[in-house]
Order: structure tokens, then sequence, then C-alpha cells
């Protein structure tokens, strides 16, 4: 067998799996959880690992039959789409796995060999063969050539791991003057993690021209930010100012009693997402305390009627249909904004979004046409959803596509409060808690269930007037639920 034959079957007996896109153009994922580990036979289609993405947590099936030879990452890192997570040998019978003849030797037979065609990933399609072999680079005059350990070093960190300590050379290395910036040849593709590649094209930034500082001359996110910082703010002032100020005191830490945790998953699309909203949705936000007193005798009915037995019916599933309701009343109230054209978008149908706090974050899953839905079903739904979510199973799917939103802050004891709205959404109805208060019912100071509401809506797309029917109709139907049937 040639050295060429060796190295193909070699190749083919390790299948590489990729961490996959797992929902709407994500760039990473953290793997939470190994099922397997080296040794382990799986087979195709069985869950061999769980990531989060900024939207869920996913379970991860293996395309392969064969023997656990390698996993790539640790659970707890967080590793790039399109990168090497675990290897299967898929031929366990042939004896262990090694190195093929020849495939460290003769590196030129690879160079030459016939490109193949692109190899087919879980989504998508990944690089040909031939891209995914980064070139080396030209000898600069006087810079001695990288040794094994930089190579390697440069490797682990572009895999995402430490770089391992280089060893001691006994090669000395002359100072050289302070030279002008190194500028990448442009006949040489910079080095650079795809989430750097991304921030330079965000800020506008070419990677030819910003001086990489990371090992084995990778660029860096600080290099991007430091090349796309304004070219006067690199110019020192002028010593015109000799007059000294006061300087601001610096903020003193004590690391031992404090504790990072980076932000991550769930928790940081959520950050990103509310940042958005507030900052491109003009926001009002409007409040009207009501008797609920009805509507908390109608869910003790409920809950003794036939029809609803083993059933999750409690004030939520009422709120939730006079929210349905009183947007069927006012049906202009369900629309998006289409930045790119200028344009609302009606929608003919209302996908209810639950706000639910888990362990994981903010989780915010919506029942799909939740205004066609009679009552029963959306209390199937709305138990299905909460327990999901809490649970931490949501899929993306469940979490995309929402119109409206519930925020239940009244089971924390809170009254009420200013919700933010979900990107691309055009309301959001806060229900603040329900307690026992002295209100005037008939002319008479009783004891009445009262509850706070918030309704805070996208102004573009709600003038106040609408906006003040909605929330009014809202509470008119918990005031009096009987107009559930009335209305709806």
């Amino acid at each position: 067998m040639t050295a060429g034959t060796a190295g193909a079957a070699h190749t083919q007996r390790i299948r590489e799996f990729k961490m996959p896109d797992v929902g709407e153009g994500l760039t990473e994922a953290e793997i939470l959880k190994w099922y397997v580990k080296a040794g382990d036979t799986v087979a195709d289609g069985q869950v061999v690992c769980e990531v989060e993405t900024a939207k869920a947590a996913v379970e991860l099936p293996i395309p392969y039959d064969g023997v656990v030879h390698a996993l790539h990452f640790d659970e707890g890192t967080t590793v790039d789409v399109g990168t090497v997570i675990i290897a299967v040998d898929t031929d366990p019978g042939a004896g262990p796995v090694g190195e093929a003849p020849g495939e460290a030797a003769a590196p030129a037979e690879e160079d030459d060999a016939e490109p193949q065609g692109r190899q087919a990933v879980l989504v998508g399609y990944g690089a040909a063969p031939s891209s995914t072999k980064r070139r080396a680079r030209k000898q600069q005059p006087g810079v001695p050539a990288q040794s094994e350990p930089v190579t390697a070093g440069l490797q682990a960190e572009l895999n995402g791991h430490s770089a391992p300590a280089p060893a001691a050379t006994p090669v000395a290395v002359p100072v050289a003057p302070a030279a002008p910036a190194a500028v990448v040849p442009a006949a040489e593709r910079p080095l650079a993690k795809p989430p750097v590649r991304k921030l330079a094209k965000d800020l506008g930034i070419d990677l030819a021209t910003v001086v990489p500082t990371g090992p084995g001359g990778v660029v860096t996110r600080d290099d991007v930010y430091a090349a796309a910082a304004p070219a006067e703010a690199a110019v020192p002032a002028a010593p015109e100012v000799a007059v000294p100020t006061a300087v601001a005191p610096v903020a003193a830490f004590d690391a031992a009693r404090e504790r990072r945790v980076p932000v991550k998953g769930v928790r940081k699309a959520t950050a990103q997402a509310m940042v958005a909203s507030a900052f491109t949705a003009p926001h009002v936000t409007e409040f009207i305390t009501v008797d609920v007193t009805r509507t908390m005798k109608l869910v003790q009915e409920l809950k003794q009627d036939p029809d609803l037995a083993g059933l999750r019916v409690n004030p939520l599933l009422l709120v939730a249909k006079a929210f349905l309701v009183a947007i069927k009343r006012h049906p202009e109230v369900n629309a998006a904004w289409d930045e790119a054209t200028q344009e609302i978008v009606y929608k003919d149908y209302v996908n209810l979004g639950i706000a639910a706090a888990t362990p994981r974050g903010l989780l915010v899953p919506n029942i799909k046409d939740a205004g066609a839905k009679t009552l029963p079903q959306l209390a199937t739904e709305l138990g299905e959803l909460v327990a999901t979510a809490r649970e931490g199973k949501t899929s993306p799917a469940a979490m995309s596509g929402g119109t409206v939103t519930i925020t239940n802050v009244g089971v924390f004891g809170v009254d009420t409060g200013t919700p933010i709205l979900n990107p691309g959404e055009s309301a959001i109805l806060a229900v603040g808690a329900i307690k026992l208060q002295p209100w005037v019912h008939k002319g008479k100071v009783k004891p009445r269930h009262v509850t706070t509401l918030a309704l805070s809506f996208d102004h573009r797309l709600i003038d106040g007037e609408l906006g003040s029917k909605l929330l009014a109709d809202i509470a008119a139907i918990l005031e009096r639920p009987k107009r559930l049937i009335t209305w709806g």
C-alpha cells in the first residue's frame, strides 16, 4: 500500500463531527455535557452531547457508527460553529489508530494531490479540504523560522485551547531597533478566529492592515479595537495645560470577596436583545389597577370543571385569554416594524410569548396561533411551555416568531414594573401580584382582590390612544370575565 493510499484510508476511518449551526445563524455554542467518552461505542443518531447556544440547550446526535476516538473540548468550553468537537473511529476492528505511513515524511504529495469535493456536515456544507489547510507563512528576511513548538502553540490557540509553553532554546535573538508597524502582505490571509473576523467586518476594519499581537501572528480582538480607534486618539495632547487637576479615584476591587462569571449563552443573548430593544423601539408604558375578584372566583370554578381536569388552571391563564380577546378587538396592535423597508407589517396571527425564569436565564417561548385556541387548548400549551422552559429543553423554534408577550412579575410578590419589549414584538404585558386590598365596591369599602397591569408598547406601531384602549379592555375583561364570552 502506498503512502498516499494509507493516508486516504486513515482519513476515511477517522470521521470528525463539527459543531453545527443548531439554530438561525448562531456562531458559537457552549458544550454543557458529554454523554460519551473516548473508547465508547456510538451508533448513528445517538446523542453524544448537549450544547447551549444563545437561545436554547440542544442535544447533538452523532451521524456515524463506531468508537469514540477523541473528544476535542471539555465541558464548559465555548466552541465556534464549524469546529471539530469529536472524532469517531468507524473501523475499530482494523487495529490501533496511528499516523498513516509516509504522512509526516511526504507533505509534498499531499499538496500535489487532486482536490476533493466539499465534505458535507450536519448543517450545510463545509469548506473544501484544500481550503482548510493553512499555508506556511513566508520567511521574512532576518526573521528565524517558527519552531515546531511555536506552530503547535498557534494551532492550539486557534482551536480554543491554551497555547503550550514554548521550550527554552539556546538561539539568541538579536534586539533590533523599533521598526514601523508591520503590515501583513496582501497575498497572505491574516490569521484570526471567526469572531474576530466578524468584529473587524462590523467595524469596517481590513484585517490585512491590523498589526497582530497574538501568538504566532494571530490577530486578536484588542488588535482590531486598536485599529478602529480614531487616529487622533493616539496623538498625545498638547502640553499646554500645566495646571494639575484632581484625579478621579480608581475603583477598588476586593478579589478575595468577589467573583466573576463570564456572560454567555442565554444571559448574553438576553442582555444584547434588551439593549437593542431599549435603544431601538420607542417604549411607552401605561398602568392600570383593577379589581379581579370575579376572575379569581372563576379560576376556582374552572378548577372544578371536568372539561379542564388535569390542566393547569390559574390566573395567568385568564390573563392570557383576556389579552388575546383584547387584541382581537384591536388587531392593529399586533404588528411589527420593518426597518429595512420602512413598513409596518400587520399580522393576522398571535404568537403569545410567556416569559419564564429558568436556571439558564430568562426564556420567552411562545404559543403559536394562540388567538385561535380554545381555553382548554391554551391551558394545555401554557402548562407544557412553562414545564419545558424550566427543564431547559425549550427549542430555538419555540422562541422565535413571537408577536406579543406576558411577563408575570406577580409570582415574585412584585406589584408591577416597566417591561422591555422583546425585539420585533409590538407589546408586552406585565401582571403584578394579586392582593386583598380595600376597594370601593358598590359604594362600600370592601376587601377585594386587586392587581396592577403594566403595558409597554412600541410607539412607532401603537399610539397612545390605541395602547390605552388595549390596556383598558384587558382590565375590563378581568374585572368582569363574562366579557370573555360576549367580546370573544
